[in-house]
């Protein structure tokens, strides 16, 4: 377990200005071929950008060719190696970058690139900034995020504030949405924890490949390694093209869920 009274120590305001902001924009991306130039664009075109690396998971389509006419540096894997494996692949890739925040976002079109000036104004206070697609009136009519997806967020998210509970504040940190994958994190609170995305002998990734389990361990793991977490609203987008995990189907959205709450109960 974690001793309580060590994050009441630590865990109240600091302030750290990240005076030049440079972005790192990872985009895991397969067979995005309808909307990635869209997405690569977006990011591109924001204020501070230093890169952008689209994580190709061996497309079929023309995910990549399009990515890289956008301007992309593109990461081709030669196989189908899952979701977390591209996010960690990224994060990693990111380190070797002169950016000092990192952002994580998806290539479905779900999520906007002008959510990073909410985001990383944050990052002056704190180490990571993780979104939630909670909010209604942030929320475009049609998402996939339907009632049974948000309010099965909102309990794991409120079970994780449960776990790391204190009497002041609730918490060490407030959640709504333990699927949220669009965040932002310092470089150096990065590098402090991405050796425990993967195994120590085999270099896999702690989660299954395509369990859509990532953003939470991402979250957990900063939670337990004392980094200071905020969870702020963005706005949300119904997805452009079909569910790489298949999330979106009922069976899989339950077994997802399963999944989410061991995971909390048991790490």
């Amino acid at each position: 377990g974690y001793c309580f009274c060590t994050y009441l120590r630590t865990n109240y305001l600091t302030e750290k200005p990240i005076v030049e902001p440079k972005i790192c924009v990872i985009i895991p991306a397969y067979n995005e071929e309808p909307v990635i130039e869209k997405v690569v664009n977006d990011y591109m075109h924001q204020k501070n950008i230093e890169s952008v690396f689209v994580i190709d998971n061996h497309s079929s389509d023309n995910t990549v060719k399009i990515a890289e006419q956008c301007g992309a540096n593109v990461i081709r894997k030669e196989k189908n190696m899952g979701y977390a494996h591209s996010c960690v692949l990224g994060l990693k890739k990111s380190l070797e970058t002169d950016a000092n925040i990192i952002a994580l976002t998806e290539a479905d079109g779900t999520y906007s690139g002008i959510d990073l000036e909410k985001m990383v104004p944050y990052l002056d206070n704190v180490d990571m900034v993780i979104g939630t697609r909670e909010i209604q009136v942030l929320s475009e009519k049609g998402n996939q995020n339907k009632t049974f997806y948000v309010w099965g967020n909102f309990i794991l998210a409120k079970l994780i504030q449960i776990k790391f509970f204190s009497l002041q504040h609730m918490g060490v940190v407030s959640l709504t949405d333990v699927g949220c994958s669009y965040r932002c994190i310092r470089k150096d609170a990065l590098s402090k924890i991405i050796d425990q995305f993967t195994d120590d002998e085999t270099g896999d990734v702690l989660v299954k490949p395509q369990s859509g389990l990532f953003a939470l361990f991402m979250t957990m793991i900063g939670i337990k390694n004392n980094l200071r977490v905020v969870e702020i609203p963005i706005t949300f987008k119904k997805r452009i093209g079909i569910s790489k995990t298949e999330s979106d189907k009922t069976d899989k959205a339950v077994k997802y869920g399963l999944e989410f709450f061991w995971y909390i109960i048991s790490s």
